[in-house]
């Protein structure tokens, strides 16, 4: 430790950091989320029967389902890896309306309903905006995901003009797969919670098998089988997530009294997290700099920056960041030298951003001590 703690309580701030939103998930996380189903037509490829005389159902015919309203719900548990990265593991379900049938032989009424549940793996990317200067409470996410569905008909039943009818059901499984386009939204005042907004594309095959079809006319009652095409749902959710990781802000350092005063050659200023201008008490204690190297043989003013471990932008990126941090806090110190008389050639700036602790600390810390400036007079 460079400096004694007597110096320290000489030098600290009375004012905390404002309060910080967490946007990278580290650790487990739980997610819901609920909203708007909307299902593209689908195409139904019905097998030969016995039926000849114009039934819908006959050999080779080809009909489009038409959906109206549905809904989805899901729930997840995830892990975030503290890069943006994350896994989870998610159950699904998916509510259609059925409401019309076309390209048949006659004219006829459909109202019905299919749904499908199963679970699909999912990985997210979260875009933390603070890379591009925005410091605010929204994480930008995008994903994909596979898994396996079931999809069951209603069974979905048509009621023809001429009196035949005609009914499709079952429940078969496919693979499917999702793509995920969202946000979440930090809860002031609740650490780790978040309301999320997505968008989901979601797609299915149908491979493992096929559909009954039944049809009820004058000449009796013809089965057969149907087959569908791809299916695509287009979802629009409104989610709660929960990040157990995530703690409070640390509380505000309790103010120290300041001894009666006494020479000294060594000043130190605190900033908030991730700022580089100057609070009043900082500016005070520059002043108080200022005035003291006009009371001794003062040759140089050094001036460093320094910042703590926990960077806007993890990883690499993230010193290179506190780095430039560093030297803007040196930069507006010296600009208020030289706005209380200092002259400017006498003042050498220097930015060493994690380097040189006040405190130690562990692995992305936000310690309000590491986040200074020295004034040093020599």
């Amino acid at each position: 430790m460079r400096l004694r703690t007597a110096l320290l309580a000489t030098t600290l701030m009375a004012a905390a950091p404002a309060a910080s939103f967490a946007s990278t998930i580290t650790g487990p996380y739980v997610n819901i989320g609920a909203g708007y189903n909307l299902t593209q037509t689908q195409h139904a490829h019905f097998s030969p029967t016995t039926v000849a005389n114009g039934d819908d159902s006959a050999s080779g015919s080809t009909s489009k389902y038409r959906h109206h309203d549905g809904f989805t719900g899901f729930g997840s548990f995830g892990w975030g890896f503290g890069n943006g990265l994350r896994a989870e593991v998610e159950g699904v379900y998916n509510y259609s309306q059925i409401n019309h049938r076309n390209t048949t032989a006659v004219t006829g009424s459909t109202n019905s309903h299919d749904q499908s549940y199963g679970g699909l793996v999912n990985v997210l990317y979260d875009i933390d905006l603070k890379q591009f200067g925005l410091n605010v409470p929204v994480t930008p996410f995008v994903g994909v995901g596979a898994g396996y569905l079931w999809q069951g008909y209603g069974p979905v039943q048509t009621n023809y003009s001429n009196g035949n009818v005609s009914r499709v059901g079952g429940t078969n499984g496919g693979f499917a797969y999702q793509g995920i386009v969202g946000a979440a939204y930090d809860i002031p005042g609740v650490p780790g919670l978040a309301v999320t907004t997505e968008y989901r594309m979601i797609g299915q095959t149908f491979g493992d098998g096929s559909y009954s079809s039944t049809s009820w006319t004058p000449n009796g009652v013809h089965k057969g089988n149907v087959n569908f095409d791809h299916r695509f749902n287009h979802q629009f959710i409104i989610g709660l997530r929960y990040a157990f990781d995530t703690a409070p802000p640390p509380p505000p350092p309790a103010p120290v009294a300041a001894p009666a005063p006494m020479p000294a050659r060594t000043y130190l200023v605190f900033f908030d997290w991730d700022k580089s201008s100057l609070t009043p008490r900082a500016r005070q204690i520059v002043a108080e700099a200022a005035q003291a190297s006009t009371h001794i043989q003062t040759t140089t003013i050094e001036v460093n920056g320094y910042t703590d471990n926990s960077a806007a932008h993890p990883g690499p990126r993230g010193e290179k960041y506190n780095m430039g941090l560093s030297v803007r806090r040196a930069e507006s110190v010296k600009a208020e030298l030289i706005r209380d008389g200092v002259p400017a050639s006498v003042i050498d700036i220097h930015g060493y951003g994690e380097s040189h602790p006040l405190v130690p600390t562990g692995p992305n810390t936000r310690e309000p001590q590491n986040r200074r400036v020295e004034i040093i007079l020599h």
